[in-house]
């Protein structure tokens, strides 16, 4: 059964990746991306978290003005901005734990599917931290792209390697400087 609850908000920006849509309710991010398709991150929403409604609104809204504040930030340079923005995502408990330890990944520092599924607290269940990874529906905030393949290759990322490469170029550079 497929709930639905409370309006939400989306704001999209300019970024040197392309359109980056954010979908957010009371200052909590629930999808974002790399696209203006706000339909599309809608139904990245878990059930139980989908909005109801979703009213674009402009960048200067006040309503999204921490995760503009943040994803502009990020791209000015300060690579943890996002990490500083609230996140609201649901599944079951491995998930919810996993996402939680691809925020605690910090920019410049690209890990394996193996050292993901480690920090998640199930070494052995890299499908699954990959999985989590997958379904991950809140793109920069929480960092997915940070999460490569063992010998070193991208692996996949739902807005296409060309970004992932960007994003993992950008933060080595920043991490370094």
């Amino acid at each position: 059964m497929t709930a639905t609850v409370a309006p939400a908000t989306a704001t999209t920006l300019a970024t040197p990746d392309g359109p980056f849509t954010a979908l957010v309710r009371d200052g909590a991010v629930l999808a974002s991306g790399w696209t203006d398709g706000i339909a599309d991150l809608v139904a990245l929403v878990h059930p139980t978290l989908r909005p109801a409604a979703v009213e674009p609104v402009p960048t200067t809204d006040g309503r999204v003005a921490d995760v503009v504040a943040a994803v502009s930030a990020y791209y000015e340079g300060d690579l943890d901005a996002p990490a500083r923005v609230p996140v609201r995502q649901a599944s079951g408990e491995f998930r919810m734990h996993a996402w939680d330890a691809l925020r605690a990944v910090a920019p410049g520092e690209a890990i394996t599917y193996t050292q993901y599924a480690a920090r998640a607290g199930r070494p052995l269940a890299v499908r699954a931290a990959a999985g989590a990874c997958a379904m991950n529906a809140a793109a920069l905030f929480v960092p997915c792209h940070r999460i490569v393949r063992t010998d070193g290759s991208l692996g996949g990322f739902r807005y296409g390697l060309p970004i992932k490469r960007s994003l993992l170029d950008r933060e080595a550079r920043g991490a370094a400087g």
